[in-house]
């Protein structure tokens, strides 16, 4: 009869002790409860067995489940959306600039006798044809300078676009009235190549800055 009272009295400290375990508020304060478990062996003894039937029961080995990796794998799509355009981006944007590399050097190459000793200038005075190599080795290095940077091909398009512009109608003219020789003006070429491949790294690189359009939003001109 003395064990049964006793049990009664002390199931609200083993609901606390449960409650602890659990992660749960105790019901009471925390000191009551230690005072109880201090002085009372019966509560101690089923705090402890509490505490190793709780600790069995986090530590048990997870249930197996079966190996879903080759099942994940099969549905994912061979190739993510968008790969393939983005390689092929990529792989265009090289050959541009590796053409303008190419397109650069070989415009230095030509305007550097030029520019040393007025070789190439025809009957052009020597101060002129100085002139006329440091003009066509800046074009070279504007061409070089985008190809290492991209981003500047807009900002380079309208000189170098402009300059190819009234160059070639001068060049055509001048090559009908015999004013200029053949090779000299196949030599402008390099120059109208080298434009072309800036016009279209520019265009490039305004389409892939274009704003995504959202519902609902205004996309700025």
């Amino acid at each position: 009869m003395v064990d049964d009272q006793e049990d009664m009295s002390c199931l609200p400290y083993r609901e606390a002790v449960s409650a602890r375990l659990d992660g749960e508020p105790l019901g009471m304060p925390v000191r009551e409860l230690d005072e109880h478990l201090a002085g009372c062996p019966s509560c101690r003894a089923w705090t402890g067995a509490a505490e190793q039937v709780t600790r069995r029961a986090r530590l048990a080995a997870a249930p197996a489940v079966p190996d879903l990796t080759a099942a994940v794998l099969g549905a994912l799509p061979r190739e993510l959306p968008g790969a393939r355009q983005a390689a092929q981006a990529r792989l265009t944007e090289t050959a541009l600039r590796l053409l303008l590399v190419v397109v650069g050097a070989a415009q230095a190459a030509l305007a550097w006798p030029v520019l040393v000793s007025g070789a190439g200038a025809m009957s052009a005075p020597v101060h002129m044809a100085h002139e006329t190599g440091a003009w066509n080795l800046g074009v070279a290095a504007a061409f070089l300078a985008v190809a290492l940077g991209p981003r500047l091909a807009a900002g380079a398009l309208p000189f170098l676009g402009s300059f190819t512009a009234f160059l070639l109608p001068i060049t055509l003219a001048d090559l009908g009235a015999g004013q200029v020789h053949a090779d000299r003006a196949v030599a402008h070429l390099l120059l109208l190549a080298g434009v072309l491949l800036v016009a279209v790294v520019a265009w490039r690189g305004r389409r892939g800055r274009q704003p995504v359009a959202v519902p609902g939003r205004r996309v700025p001109a």
